[in-house]
């Protein structure tokens, strides 16, 4: 895959993206819930926040890195957990992990990925992070995180705003349909949906909810594994003490990109609001809508750790394959570090709310 010469951005990846897939599968990859409202949103926050440098700082030790869960992290920039990486390269989610090597970047492993844990653990050279559904049967949940420790994994991210699909119309209309040889293949044998039984009324109510999992299941799963467990998906501050108290190490706000329930707001709308709830008890990371250094800058001044990468990754690997995402996410550090130094902020811990104009 030759990546065209004037890539030389996120959104320029995403332009390409859109030439080179099918239909069916960009509705799949790019597609929101319902009218896309929440989608956008996530973007247009970014939009909406404006930096404030500061001139002449002595910027002779300037770095980018952090400590993470007691670990160095030389960016605060993640690969986020999304499925199904063969759906646009046939090495999948190989040749991400190898992206991630190169670049020294962090990659969530997505539970419904078309590779086996294993082998991207075999693969990468960096941490990784097991994002996982919690399972129907409490059993299939725990052998997924006994599998995701014994291969060496750092963290379990758990997703806990998609109790269901969302409405994916976009997905709907297009007859996304996954092709042969492309699976979820760390699910095989596992019962990932419930028996709708009604034969009346909802079948959402009356089938579709019968094993939801509440906070006492993620506590749960926080005494079962040796892992930090983190939760994925946590927008309302209300929200942030239950998670808390259920022993979870990290807290990702996330609207699961617009691709669950519409018309939720923005994630870094409501990051400023979740930091303050959590004061510091665990680390605050986020996704959604991240496509520029200056969006990092804008999510650390708010409140976040790190940020986490969904669709970009997927645009990148598309277009480029292992060279298109380390070259992707090479750009986001560059601009990350660019952003900084304009800024007069010599490291992240610099980067506080007086970068953002007239937010909080």
């Amino acid at each position: 895959m030759d990546i065209p010469a004037d890539t030389v951005s996120l959104g320029d990846y995403e332009h390409y993206f859109h030439q080179r897939v099918p239909a069916d599968i960009r509705a799949y990859i790019a597609g929101a819930a319902a009218d896309g409202v929440t989608q956008r949103d996530n973007l247009a926050a970014f939009a909406r926040v404006r930096l404030m440098p500061r001139a002449l700082a002595d910027l002779s030790r300037a770095s980018a890195g952090s400590m993470l869960f007691g670990q160095p992290l030389d960016y605060p920039i993640l690969i986020g957990p999304t499925a199904y990486h063969r759906l646009v390269h046939p090495d999948g989610e190989l040749a991400t992990a190898q992206a991630a090597s190169l670049t020294g970047t962090w990659m969530t492993v997505s539970a419904q990925a078309s590779v086996t844990l294993e082998a991207v653990a075999a693969t990468c050279r960096t941490p990784l992070w097991f994002q996982l559904y919690l399972m129907p049967r409490r059993d299939d949940t725990l052998a997924l995180a006994r599998r995701a420790e014994d291969a060496g994994y750092r963290a379990i991210v758990v997703t806990i705003d998609a109790v269901l699909s969302g409405v994916r119309n976009v997905e709907q209309r297009a007859g996304f349909r996954l092709p042969d040889g492309v699976a979820a293949v760390n699910l095989a044998g596992l019962e990932t949906n419930p028996t709708v039984t009604a034969r009346a009324g909802s079948p959402v109510f009356r089938g579709m909810l019968a094993n939801a999992p509440t906070w006492e299941d993620i506590a749960w799963l926080c005494r079962q594994t040796r892992l930090p467990v983190l939760v994925k998906g946590l927008l309302n501050a209300a929200d942030v003490q239950p998670a808390l108290d259920a022993g979870v190490a990290g807290i990702v706000v996330s609207n699961h990109g617009g691709r669950t329930l519409d018309t939720v707001p923005a994630t870094l709308d409501v990051l400023p609001a979740v930091a303050a709830a959590v004061a510091g008890r665990v680390p605050v990371l986020m996704d959604g809508g991240i496509r520029r250094g200056t969006d990092i800058v804008k999510a650390v001044a708010l409140g976040a750790s790190a940020v986490l990468l969904g669709q970009p990754v997927l645009h990148a690997l598309a277009v480029g394959g292992m060279a298109g995402v380390a070259h992707m996410l090479t750009l986001l550090q560059t601009e990350l570090e660019v952003a900084m130094a304009l800024l007069g902020r010599a490291t992240l811990g610099e980067v506080d709310r007086s970068v953002v104009l007239g937010v909080g």
